[in-house]
């Protein structure tokens, strides 16, 4: 039975590299690609999907939400995170929403083929170069509690859309929200922060890994 597989990531020659490597595998079948989270979400959840291969820094929404989202709809659905960052925000962020896998970028082809297969088995999979600080923060809960647990889902799609530096109206626009309702969102986000400015909720966002701005 083929693989479904869906490739997230705003690169396009990078996906191309991703797609010649899944594609040489019998078993596996690349029905669709995305360039932003936000598109990744909408594919899920009109094709039939088995894995997603998912970037973490993409613009609109970032691996993470999309992965909360997308296994919101399909808890059965697979996620292997393919990312060049290793910083345990990162890392814990995308376990956390329920990825099963971890590459780094520069992993050599036949690991991510081998991920993919471990994911399908519902086993995880996270590249050796990632450190054991990293991972024993992670499987033995030692994780350190972080602001973007008080926000909302949605706060923290406002918040990664306002570090990217979008307007207001255009925040609306992508999120089919009112002005006042954004207005609404970023006033109780600053709250629960305690952060005034723009600077101060860029840099926060990128903190803890909402956002890269790559």
């Amino acid at each position: 039975m083929a693989v479904n597989i869906i490739l997230a990531d705003d690169h396009t020659l990078f996906r191309e590299g991703l797609l010649s490597i899944l594609n040489s595998e019998l078993e596996f079948n690349v029905i669709a690609q995305a360039d932003n989270g936000r598109e990744v979400v909408k594919l899920a959840r009109k094709m039939d999907v088995d894995v997603i291969v998912m970037d973490i820094a993409m613009p609109e929404l970032n691996g993470i939400e999309a992965t909360l989202q997308v296994l919101h709809d399909n808890p059965k659905l697979k996620v292997v995170a393919l990312s060049m960052h290793s910083d345990r925000h990162f890392v814990t962020g995308m376990l956390k929403a329920g990825a099963k896998g971890y590459l780094l970028k520069d992993c050599a082809g036949s690991e991510l083929i081998k991920a993919v297969r471990e994911v399908l088995l519902d086993r995880y999979y996270i590249s050796k170069e990632i450190s054991n600080t990293v991972l024993n923060d992670y499987v033995g809960k030692l994780v350190e509690e972080v602001k973007t647990s008080e926000l909302s889902s949605r706060e923290r799609e406002v918040l990664q859309l306002i570090a990217e530096g979008k307007p207001t109206q255009e925040i609306a626009t992508i999120l089919f929200i009112s002005v006042k309702t954004v207005e609404a969102h970023r006033a109780k986000i600053k709250t629960k922060l305690r952060l005034n400015s723009i600077p101060e909720l860029t840099k926060y966002a990128i903190r803890e890994g909402l956002t890269s701005l790559e």
